[in-house]
Formats: C-alpha cells, structure tokens, sequence
C-alpha cells in the first residue's frame, strides 16, 4: 500500500513497499525500476529481476562511488536513457535513504510522478548487524540476481 505523501516537497508521491512497487511496475508497461546504488553494490550485493515483466532496472548511481558526492548528472542521465516526464519511476538503493532524495530531487526536475522504495534492496539491519532479511526488496521476497 502506498504511503501518504510526506509534504516535504510539492509533487513528491511519496514511498511504497517493495511489493506495491513490484505490482505497479507489473500492471503499467511505462512504470520503471532506477535503482540508485553504486556500481559496487551492484556487482556484490545484486540487483532486482524483472525479467519476468520484460524489464530492465536502469541503473543509475544517485551517489559516484568511491567520494558518494551526488552525481551532478542525474538528470541528464535519466533523460539519456529515454525517461519521460509522465512515466511513474521507482527509486531504490539499499535502505531507501538515497532513492528517497533521488525521487525528491528528480519531482523538482519534471520527473514523475517518482516513488521511493522504503527498506530499499537490503532493507534495514537485524540485531545481527546484517541487512536482507528485515524488509527491503530482498527480504519481500522479490526476483533478485547476483552477479
């Protein structure tokens, strides 16, 4: 189910479970999957399978790993790859944290409407310290690769 809108910034959509996402990128053929993470966090920790929507994730770091200043061409990038206004997008990263100021920031820029996956890929730590198994897409139980 779809969260309120938080009120912080005019337009945002506002957060959704990973399963509310996973439902809407199965039901609207324009909706897409941004998964935010860094190139790292791709290649070792994996990404969501949408192969079974006939989708790809577009994979775009919100952060540019190693110095995770915000990348200044965002936007750009998100247009190079053929992303319109009007087409529902889904932000992820691994906790919701980053996807969050991405969906906020890309609102602003024309983007949307833009969600924000909460508990994000990993979702947040167990009281073991490890992430996947609380909430998240992982722990949802949706199609994840690793490479």
């Amino acid at each position: 189910m779809q969260a309120a809108a938080t009120g912080v910034d005019d337009g945002y959509a506002g957060d959704v479970v990973p399963a509310e996402a996973w439902s809407k990128l199965q039901s609207d053929s324009s909706a897409i999957l941004i998964d935010v993470r860094t190139a790292p966090e791709w290649s070792y920790v994996g990404l969501p399978d949408l192969t079974s929507l006939s989708k790809s994730v577009l994979q775009i770091s919100w952060q540019v790993y190693p110095t995770m200043n915000v990348n200044p061409s965002f936007a750009d990038d998100l247009r190079a790859k053929d992303v319109a206004p009007g087409q529902p997008l889904y932000f992820l990263c691994r906790s919701g944290v980053r996807s969050r100021a991405a969906a906020i920031a890309m609102t602003k820029a024309g983007f949307g409407p833009c969600f924000n996956i909460v508990g994000g890929f990993e979702g947040d730590l167990d009281p073991e310290k490890h992430r996947g198994k609380r909430n998240g897409w992982k722990a949802s139980g949706l199609a994840w690769t690793q490479s």
